[in-house]
């Protein structure tokens, strides 16, 4: 149900590596392919199956001399019905899956479609294997969570590469990247957070007293934001608020969900109690990213709850980890909170990461007719205390 968390790297920081995935993540969401070697010397090509088309394919063919398959996330086999025997859900790795005429771009769309129903179509001649952590597969799928695009990927074997797969690839334009190092990019790049600003900024709601710090991620990705309001004593448990990004309800007022109602909620309960902490974390759509939100919506609009529609884009129900908080935490000095929330999976994953959690407060905003079926769910699948 939850993201997959690896509690520590495999391997030491290395800021090459590092940097080889975030070009990587930018190529694929401009529609190149890039190429992924594993440690056992295998190397295939990805490319995101929400860019392919019949000349991509192609291409991608002549490069590798052999035939395309798609890696999908378990959970988005599950919903397809082709789990392998023995195969759970939700333990990490991929699923491969092969069409015995030749996997066509519109078969790989079909297959991984964003909105596909549960009992849609599936090509003839269609097989599943197991693709175990680690491997060429499960690091393009991996790559595709880490872009924020739809979780499955065509992957094309590459029979050889001539001169060494570096001058390879530079010949043909490729970027590559070691699938070692897509498994441990966020645990990495949590490690480099720094703050990067700070600035008084008084809020409405009797947070007047409050600043804003900003921390920046090495890779140059999205900052993370910690609100301190009043003067908070880091010798004390802070009270505290993690809070995800919600464009939708921040800022537009969504009655879809009630993230608008925690947010203004918690900086005025802060300010009401004296002092305390709201987190704002770059983690949209509980970790899928807004345009996946938006079509998990549509998917909902179809009679799903919000659980299925994340799983049925194969996706976790909630891919989100909490390290980066934990991480700004320690940096601001706090290591104890009294944490603001309903979600026990915060709880687990703060003191995972070496946050001690002394209290838990509640968190809880009245629903309305938009919002009602939602937080039912919340509360009956994701174990929310309401």
């Amino acid at each position: 149900m939850y993201a997959d968390l690896r509690p520590e790297p495999t391997q030491p920081f290395d800021e090459a590596a590092m940097r080889a995935v975030d070009r990587a993540l930018a190529a694929l969401r401009r529609g190149e392919a890039v190429a992924i070697a594993c440690t056992d010397g295998r190397v295939a090509l990805a490319l995101a199956v929400e860019t392919v088309g019949a000349d991509a394919l192609a291409r991608l063919k002549r490069l590798s001399g052999s035939e395309p398959v798609l890696a999908v996330t378990r959970r988005r086999a599950l919903v397809l019905g082709v789990m392998p025997d023995g195969f759970q859900a939700g333990e990490g790795g991929a699923v491969t899956l092969a069409v015995a005429a030749g996997l066509t771009a519109g078969d790989a769309v079909a297959l991984a479609d964003a909105e596909q129903r549960p009992d849609g179509p599936l090509p003839a001649g269609l097989s599943a294997t197991p693709a175990e952590p680690g491997s060429r597969e499960a690091a393009a799928v991996g790559l595709m969570k880490l872009a924020r695009l739809i979780p499955s990927a065509v992957v094309v074997p590459v029979r050889s590469t001539p001169g060494g797969l570096e001058a390879w690839a530079k010949r043909n334009d490729l970027l590559w990247v070691r699938a070692a190092d897509v498994a441990d990019y966020r645990t990495h790049v949590v490690r480099t957070l720094r703050q990067v600003a700070d600035a008084r900024v008084p809020l409405v709601g009797g947070a007047e007293n409050t600043r804003v710090v900003a921390f920046r991620p090495a890779d140059g990705g999205p900052e993370y934001l910690a609100i301190i309001i009043g003067d908070p004593d880091p010798e004390q448990p802070v009270l505290a608020r993690l809070h995800s990004e919600c464009f939708t309800g921040d800022l537009l007022g969504s009655l879809r969900c009630d993230c608008g109602d925690q947010l203004r909620g918690a900086i005025a309960e802060i300010a009401r109690r004296g002092s305390g902490v709201l987190l704002y974390l770059a983690q949209e759509g509980r970790g899928i990213g807004l345009v996946n939100k938006l079509r998990a919506y549509r998917i909902q609009d179809r009679g799903f709850d919000t659980v299925d529609a994340n799983e049925i884009l194969g996706f976790e129900s909630d891919e989100r980890v909490y390290l980066p908080a934990a991480e700004m935490l320690r940096q601001l000095g706090f290591r104890a909170v009294r944490l603001m929330t309903n979600n026990p999976d915060k709880m687990r994953q703060l003191a995972r990461w070496g946050i001690e959690v002394v209290e838990r407060v509640p968190h809880v905003f009245p629903s309305n007719t938009h919002n009602e079926a939602y937080l039912r769910t919340k509360a009956e699948r994701s174990g929310h205390m309401f």
